[in-house]
């Protein structure tokens, strides 16, 4: 029997990505399962996504405690009692700082919904439109320092129509980010990435 990967999924809100990440662990079609579900937001209706497949949660509220190291450890104390090897984040709303980072270099990633390095940060979406691009996205890469700003492993182009408005462009690009975010768990977890620089080959 093929061994799973152990995945942590940080979530602040909908959280329609865990969902994809969820169902294509539990179809087979990643050798991976989601083995927490962290929240800096109670209110995140991920974690009732979760609650729904029966995956531990957990809500650390960066509010209830002194500072961002000490917000991060939690964090981490969390991951590690599930033996979590892959940190996902998804649609996670904070800047990870070197904490997480330390304890996880190399072992998280993120999704982005426009085609890095075009448009980092919030509302990637409403930047495309703001520039008239003719081509966004989405951008699975893994997690540095910077905001949005580490190797990429792999991205989808989606169209952005004459008629788009945020939400018209948003709703496709989330339906390639639903499948580019299995994907490339799915390589990871087979051992098919290797990362030189800021390369990332898939071997």
């Amino acid at each position: 029997m093929t061994q799973l990967t152990n995945l942590g999924v940080l979530v602040s809100g909908r959280g329609s990505n865990l969902q994809a990440v969820i169902d294509a662990c539990e179809s087979g079609r990643i050798p991976a399962k989601v083995s927490i579900v962290i929240s800096n937001n109670p209110q995140a209706y991920g974690l009732e996504r979760a609650k729904k497949h029966k995956i531990p949660t957990a809500i650390i509220d960066p509010n209830q405690v002194k500072d961002k190291n000490t917000y991060e450890l939690e964090i981490v104390k969390n991951l590690k009692q599930h033996a979590v090897q892959l940190v996902c984040l998804a649609g996670y709303m904070r800047i990870v700082g070197p904490v997480l980072l330390e304890h996880f270099t190399g072992k998280m990633i993120n999704i982005h919904p426009a085609l890095l390095p075009s448009f980092p940060g919030l509302h990637g979406q409403k930047q495309a439109l703001d520039h008239a691009v003719k081509v966004s996205g989405a951008t699975v890469h893994f997690v540095d320092e910077g905001c949005d700003t580490g190797p990429i492993i792999l991205q989808a182009a989606v169209p952005v129509m004459d008629n788009d408005t945020e939400e018209s462009l948003s709703a496709r690009i989330l339906e390639q980010e639903h499948k580019l975010y299995p994907q490339a768990i799915k390589l990871i977890a087979e051992g098919k990435i290797r990362v030189e620089g800021r390369k990332v080959r898939v071997i």
